[in-house]
């Protein structure tokens, strides 16, 4: 992947991996997830069904273990805000209950929104920026609206790359002048990744049963495999995108992401206004008979990172599915890498120029143009880390009748979709597509904004083609996670989440976090630094 795609491409307790005996890690026993929090939203569904929890001690244990890593010891610094109606709902959720009346499944479960999503709540939906601290709209996005009607408790709101990393080509993931920068539960040095970096974090560490991202390009599916969790990008469309802040129509869209796919069929289940039901089509056999294109060409060079995809896909081939390669691959369009930021910044303007006039009165700055403007008048706070190149570049660009955005979304819509995975799909007789889910993750960089390792994977194409992609764990390198994608057509949503179940169930290579300083915590990092 080239820098620009990289810079892009980040816009927007199970059966952990056992470590080799050379690979021994520091375990601080006070951080781990233990109890009912270490349990994974399907089973606090069904405990919850059964009365062994309620939602009101599951919500106090949350908060209290929000209190002990979010805000103290490890400070993952995951979360901008919470719910003061937390515990009342929960309440009322039990309430519910007792009389025999639970909405749904998720009734009383606590999840947490990324915080440029609305809900009617008393929190603001702050994209990170302190230019909408008062953005405080008393209304729920469609999406939100759909997990309420199932009595989930919204817990609070996650921190995020500010502007959901489409602000500066040299930003820094996981920062915001609001919520400052999210660690990463696995070493608190590394990357979080992608600018759902909050709730990738605060699901590693078991803050909340599960967390609401959003996606333009890598945003969900990158913190995910960074933070050894799944997460689950659907087809552009299937989520509503009202009430979240946008950068891209054509690409955006939010998504969930728990500790498993289960998990995610679930949150889907409440977020998707259709009749569809993720969760009937989750088998252990959901691979076999299967045709699988392997994205050789998206692979990488990392050799650890080659050898757990070399076992996933060993693992789905057991499973009784065909592996096809698929060695080479390049975009079709002669403009399309010309036409991939364009294309975000003539629709980020438009967009965001639109979302911001429909914000409360308390909300002063109504256009790209006055944000552009607040930013310089608050540069100390705004703008200690890196600039804001991309908003000024955005806000230069045109209409959407520009021929030069209609060409480039042509570009890019060509490239990705019907010479893209479409046409890899038919050409190779597949029924779906795997890849690594990204690289691992490097340390966290204040000086230099990120810095990535050769790219690993192919999410930018299930990003700009607006396709659905889950990644799922696939273990860890030196305690840091990795995750192997799949990915599909428009409308492949059930069966892309049903092959990634049946990957879980057959690896269960999930790891949990250990909240080590850096990699040298590691015996074998250590051993070999230290003479």
């Amino acid at each position: 992947m080239t820098a620009s795609l990289m810079a892009l491409f980040l816009a927007g307790c199970g059966n952990p991996s056992q470590p080799a005996e050379q690979d021994a890690v520091t375990v601080i026993p006070s951080y781990e997830a233990a109890g009912i929090v270490a349990k994974t939203l399907p089973e606090l569904v069904e405990d919850l069904g059964a009365g062994a929890v309620t939602s009101e001690a599951l919500t106090q244990a949350y908060l209290d273990r929000i209190a002990l890593l979010d805000r103290d010891g490890p400070r993952l610094q995951s979360i901008i805000s919470l719910n003061p109606n937390a515990l009342p709902l929960a309440r009322a959720s039990d309430q519910r209950r007792a009389n025999g009346d639970a909405l749904g499944p998720l009734d009383g479960v606590p999840v947490l929104l990324k915080d440029n999503i609305e809900s009617l709540d008393p929190m603001p939906t702050t994209a990170g920026s302190l230019a909408l601290k008062d953005n405080i709209t008393g209304r729920d996005s469609p999406l939100v609206a759909g997990l309420r009607a199932q009595g989930a408790i919204i817990l609070g709101k996650t921190n995020l790359s500010q502007w959901a990393n489409f602000r500066d080509s040299n930003s820094m993931s996981g920062w915001s002048s609001v919520g400052g920068q999210v660690h990463n539960p696995h070493m608190l040095d590394r990357n979080p990744c992608g600018s759902s970096s909050g709730s990738g974090v605060a699901v590693a560490a078991s803050l909340a049963a599960g967390a609401v991202g959003t996606e333009t390009n890598g945003s969900i599916i990158c913190p995910s495999n960074v933070n050894g969790i799944v997460g689950f990008k659907p087809t552009v469309g299937l989520v509503s995108q009202e009430g979240i802040v946008p950068i891209s129509p054509s690409q955006d869209t939010a998504g969930p992401m728990t500790h498993t796919v289960r998990g995610t069929a679930l949150m889907l289940n409440a977020m998707d206004p259709g009749d569809e039901d993720y969760t009937l089509g989750l088998s252990p056999d959901a691979l076999n008979g299967m045709r699988i294109g392997v994205m050789r060409f998206a692979e990488g060079s990392n050799k650890d990172i080659k050898e757990h995809f070399a076992a996933a896909l060993a693992v789905m081939e057991a499973q009784g599915a065909t592996l096809v390669d698929i060695d080479a691959f390049e975009p079709a369009a002669e403009n399309y890498q010309a036409s991939t930021l364009p294309l975000l910044e003539y629709e980020f303007k438009d967009s965001l120029n639109a979302y911001l006039a429909t914000t409360p009165e308390t909300v002063t700055t109504r256009t790209l143009r006055e944000l552009i403007a607040f930013n310089e008048a608050h540069a100390d706070q705004e703008m200690p880390l890196f600039g804001q190149s991309i908003f000024e570049e955005s806000e230069a660009r045109g209409p959407l009748t520009d021929p030069q955005y209609t060409g480039a979304k042509a570009a890019v819509r060509f490239s990705t979709r019907e010479q893209g995975i479409d046409r890899l799909l038919a050409e190779y007789d597949v029924n779906l597509l795997v890849a690594p889910s990204g690289p691992v993750a490097p340390r966290i960089d204040p000086v230099n904004g990120d810095v990535w390792p050769e790219w690993a994977g192919a999410g930018w194409m299930a990003a700009q083609a607006g396709y659905p992609h889950m990644t799922v764990p696939m273990g860890d390198v030196h305690g840091i996670p990795v995750g192997v994608s799949f990915i599909g057509s428009a409308g492949d949503d059930a069966a892309i989440i049903a092959y990634g179940y049946a990957y879980e169930q057959a690896s269960q290579l999930r790891p949990d976090p250990h909240y080590l300083a850096s990699a040298e915590e590691r015996l074998e990092i250590s051993t070999a630094m230290t003479k």
